[in-house]
């Protein structure tokens, strides 16, 4: 399939381009980047240089997704997308900021600044009408009340201006992330390239959202299968038990060799030890909001780096590096953050992304649907 024929992909909200990513390796051809956030978008352009990536055809749109929409840049994002969809299949990417409709964030909803943001990203797709989009976010958004009640209305817009629509609740354990992360994700894809008595439950079934799924959700994450906690020492050794040997792709120390964590470029920012705390947690004791200390024979929980969660190194008296938080999203070894962007940036854009595996694993499942049409 030549370059114009791969489907065309407009991203939002990229940060530093975690789920770009899983689409531009698995076919598609993203040419237009929007991310509010400076450090991101330049961690982004840096990421993709140090891997050989061309930069994207329509370039990058540093601003807020609502200059996109209403404000004097909408005009151009819509003669872009119109002449994206004369050449390809045309979708939209993105998952707005989500502490809004996060229990454990601001869970302001719908009224606050980031849930805001998720209806100009609905308005935008109901504006522009590209075949075909993605929408991802945390599961606060799906099994809180009050949010589902406003994701329920936005569903209810986008099937009014013409899309058909599957959802799932996906963990991204699912798809050999060595981490507990779940996720509410929507497809949809415009009536004018289905069949027009094509229902959301037809839609899911031909969509199949399990087709790339490696491990059973409910199998990998009964935590009777897994280590409990052990006594902690720095740089102690310890091998894995036999009966993981199935699981060990999920364990964090498979991902830190995977990725050569300590020859790294981001191998060295971390932040550094402030506390005797370090030194007496157990590994694998992650019981706590902070001052989680990750056991290697286990998958981490959430990467959330923010606020007050601390991650501890599973045999180091230290916070994780980015280098490790990188393994745990499950991005390419040859993926970095530039050396000049903050802690606090790196920890954040590495936090907010969706994982590789995931990304990639979700951007094939729709590559193949996007063949049937």
């Amino acid at each position: 399939m030549s370059p114009q024929q791969r489907p065309i992909i407009f991203s939002f909200f990229s940060g530093s381009g975690f789920l770009d990513l899983g689409f531009e390796r698995s076919g598609f051809d993203v040419r237009f980047i929007n991310e509010f956030h400076k450090p991101f978008l330049d961690a982004y352009k840096y990421s993709r240089e140090q891997m050989g990536i061309p930069e994207p055809k329509y370039g990058y749109y540093h601003g807020s997704i609502d200059d996109l929409v209403t404000g004097e840049e909408a005009g151009h994002l819509t003669q872009l997308v119109t002449k994206a969809k004369k050449e390809a299949l045309t979708g939209f990417i993105g998952g707005p900021p989500c502490p809004d409709f996060s229990v454990a964030g601001k869970n302001k909803g719908s009224d606050g600044d980031n849930g805001v943001l998720t209806r100009v990203y609905i308005d935008s797709i109901i504006k522009n009408q590209p075949d075909f989009f993605l929408f991802e976010n945390v599961k606060g958004l799906w099994r809180t009340v009050k949010h589902r009640a406003f994701y329920e209305v936005m569903k209810m817009k986008l099937q009014e201006s013409g899309y058909v629509l599957t959802e799932r609740l996906t963990n991204c354990i699912e798809f050999g992330v060595p981490q507990d992360r779940d996720r509410i994700l929507m497809f949809g894809v415009h009536r004018k390239h289905v069949v027009p008595e094509l229902s959301n439950d037809q839609l899911k079934a031909d969509f199949h959202w399990e087709r790339e799924v490696k491990f059973a959700k409910v199998e990998v994450l009964d935590k009777s299968v897994w280590p409990k906690i052990s006594a902690y020492k720095e740089n102690s050794k310890r091998q894995m038990p036999k009966h993981l040997a199935k699981f060990s792709e999920l364990t964090v120390e498979h991902w830190f060799k995977k990725n050569e964590v300590s020859k790294h470029p981001n191998s060295k920012h971390h932040f550094k030890p402030y506390s005797d705390k370090f030194k007496t947690i157990q590994e694998g004791d992650d019981s706590k909001k902070s001052f989680k200390r990750l056991h290697r024979f286990r998958y981490s929980p959430t990467a959330a780096y923010g606020n007050n969660e601390v991650h501890l190194h599973p045999y180091k008296s230290r916070r994780l590096s980015a280098a490790e938080a990188l393994a745990i999203q499950s991005l390419p070894r040859d993926f970095q953050l530039p050396p000049t962007m903050t802690l606090s940036d790196m920890f954040k854009t590495i936090g907010n992304g969706v994982p590789y595996l995931a990304a990639e694993g979700l951007a094939t499942t729709i590559r193949i649907y996007l063949k049937t049409l």
